[in-house]
């Protein structure tokens, strides 16, 4: 194992010759800060101190430039407190999370799209001492202290150049679920103990040592995060965009070498006429439409990864466009160093094939729910909420299995219809849910989108055809959109409201 994690980092040109500089750097970086976000600016500061780490809307940091602004920001938090991020994606987002691990304080990273209520009530669950917000945020802050983001440059121009704690009492790094089934809870990612983490998603995803890579999903959201913690690993410059603009987006990828995306942002950047070369574009977040995943690998070339986990597991598989092309749908591969089982309500193994629970191991599983809770584990793998199965050693997935409805007896999973209607021709998003029902206890009901000359009854028709009659929606209903979250995740309790 350590032999191929090794390999894998010089591969990726992790790991590769150092002149005396760079080698002093890393190793007093790693003395101070363990391999932490602060350790990572610290050691690119020795190793390549005029790259650019960051292009934001703001403009360009270099390596040496994001090292020494984060060690003055830091003296303006205290060990042991708790930072709330409401940032959008930009310098300062990444800087206070720095900063707070310089520091030793805690940082938990807040979802833009959250109201004044679901902030507050989030402010108490998580004890916050301090908010960091853009501006933007003003009329929805909760009543605890706030830096503004536009205030950033004074706190670092006038901060001191002191030295910092060496080894700091090491500050919680807290994500908030989705919320898209109910409250956010929050969520304690454990800070890796070594360079297997990305070891392991540099086995699947073929990302190189000073790549240029564009993240359009949100640093809140783990998949954002997991790009920059993973781009930093790298001594990658990262092209940060405070809104997401398909044409923008695109336009970034011209001088870009990689891509993090969530599904819906790659579906709206395949309604725009331009396809900029890249090596690599990852998606995660939510999942990946079949038909999305093809039209993306027929129109940018092989260039398509997808991974599939979440906020608890971090990640579980992750599907090369080799796979994608041979089926379409799958959810591919564990990656180096990870565990997969599918099994029954037991905890007992199902047969090869069969729909079961997803249980992962890995070394980034979470640390818990910061209200004392946790997920399920077996035998040492933790569940991901989701039923799946293996099929040609191949992970599907089925969908939560909070999400399964039993109608008439007979289990059936949203998700494989989802799947089957999103081929429809002028289907652009498609959701499908649980509704109750007299007769049969529940029933499935289908939200479609972008197919103006479709009948709820061809629809319906499709599915017959295709699936078990208890698949079929008795309801279908057509929307301009579906509600998201700012994660890009379809929150399916506002659709059921909007019957």
């Amino acid at each position: 194992m350590l032999t191929r994690v090794l390999l894998t980092l010089v591969k990726a040109g992790v790991i590769r010759p150092l002149g005396p500089r760079g080698l002093s750097g890393t190793v007093r970086g790693y003395v101070q800060w363990d391999i932490t976000l602060a350790w990572g600016y610290q050691t690119g500061a020795a190793r390549h101190p005029d790259r650019a780490a960051i292009i934001d809307d703001d403009g360009v940091l270099t390596y040496a430039e994001v090292d020494e602004r984060t060690s003055r920001l830091a003296h303006a938090f205290h060990a042991g407190e708790r930072v709330g991020l409401l940032c959008r994606n930009g310098r300062a987002f990444i800087e206070t999370m720095t900063a707070c691990t310089k520091i030793g304080a805690d940082a938990v990273l807040l979802n833009t799209s959250l109201s004044a209520g679901q902030l507050a009530q989030v402010a108490r669950d998580q004890e916050l001492d301090r908010i960091v917000a853009d501006r933007e945020f003003t009329d929805v802050l909760p009543d605890v202290p706030a830096y503004f983001s536009d205030e950033m440059e004074s706190l670092i121009t006038n901060g001191p150049r002191d030295p910092l704690p060496r080894r700091p009492p090491r500050g919680r790094l807290i994500i908030l679920t989705s919320g898209t089934t109910g409250s956010p809870k929050g969520a304690r990612r454990p800070e890796p103990a070594s360079l297997a983490p990305a070891a392991a998603l540099l086995s699947r995803i073929p990302l190189r040592h000073g790549d240029v890579i564009s993240i359009t999903s949100p640093l809140f959201h783990a998949w954002g995060l997991a790009a920059f913690q993973l781009g930093l690993v790298l001594g990658a410059t990262l092209v940060l965009r405070r809104r997401f603009d398909p044409a923008q987006a695109l336009r970034d990828a011209e001088r870009c070498t990689a891509m993090f995306v969530v599904p819906v942002m790659l579906q709206r950047m395949l309604e725009a006429p331009h396809r900029p070369k890249l090596r690599v574009i990852a998606s995660s977040g939510s999942a990946l439409p079949p038909k999305v995943a093809t039209r993306t690998l027929r129109e940018f070339g092989p260039v398509l990864y997808n991974l599939y986990g979440s906020t608890e597991v971090s990640w579980a598989s992750i599907a090369t466009p080799e796979e994608m092309l041979e089926a379409p749908g799958t959810a591919g591969k564990p990656p180096l160093g990870t565990r997969l089982a599918i099994v029954d309500d037991n905890g007992e193994p199902v047969a090869p094939g069969e729909t079961g629970r997803i249980f992962v191991g890995n070394e980034m599983l979470f640390d818990g729910y910061t209200n004392g809770t946790s997920k399920e584990s077996v035998n040492g793998l933790m569940s991901t909420g989701d039923l799946g199965y293996v099929k040609d050693g191949l992970l599907f997935v089925a969908g939560r299995d909070d999400e399964m409805i039993v109608s008439g007896g007979e289990n059936v999973y949203p998700h494989e219809v989802e799947d089957l209607l999103s081929t429809l021709d002028g289907v652009t998003e498609v959701a499908v849910t649980g509704v109750p029902d007299d007769e049969f206890g529940q029933r499935l009901a289908a939200f479609v989108v972008g197919a103006e000359t479709l009948t709820a009854e061809q629809v319906r028709d499709h599915v017959r055809a295709n699936l078990a009659r208890f698949s079929v929606p008795r309801d279908v209903f057509f929307l301009d959109e579906l509600p998201r979250n700012a994660a890009g995740k379809v929150v399916k309790r506002q659709l059921r409201d909007q019957r």
